[in-house]
């Protein structure tokens, strides 16, 4: 499953940082997190790892990840390294300048165990995926913009 969203937000990058990385703010927009924490103290860089549990479509995911690219007020990108639920799971929340504050873009790639059953499954539910994260950055740009 790919999904790719972005939305526009009228306010500047480094207001909209912190809820990506804030604990308590990434609660607040991403729907259907049970847990976002820190699995190794507060957030530093690239090779923080973040313990994810969400409860999207189906069972509950309990993911780990590391982060593989954080520029601040620009980018984290996120790679699964254990899990249940999913085979792999990468993430990229980006951030761009733009004239009237900053395009925030969400893009994730989820392959499901099960071999052909699992694409087949992903296959249906990728549009409840898309429309899942289409509801979190609607809850994204109305904190940022509050």
């Amino acid at each position: 499953m790919d999904v790719h969203h972005s939305v526009e937000i009228e306010a500047p990058p480094e207001r909209v940082w912190p809820l990506l990385i804030e604990p308590d703010k990434v609660m607040r927009w991403f729907v259907g997190l049970n847990e976002f924490r820190y699995l190794n103290g507060e957030p530093r860089g690239t090779g923080t790892r973040v313990h994810m549990e969400e409860k999207a479509v189906g069972p509950v995911l309990k993911e780990d990840f590391e982060v593989t690219e954080w520029i601040e007020n620009r980018r984290l990108r996120f790679h699964m390294t254990a899990g249940s639920g999913v085979r792999k799971d990468d993430q990229v929340w980006s951030i761009e300048p733009t004239s009237a504050g900053c395009r925030f873009t969400f893009d994730e790639h989820v392959e499901l165990p099960y071999g052909p059953l699992g694409k087949v499954l992903g296959a249906v539910g990728e549009r409840g995926l898309k429309s899942h994260v289409a509801e979190m950055l609607t809850r994204l740009k109305g904190l940022a913009e509050a």
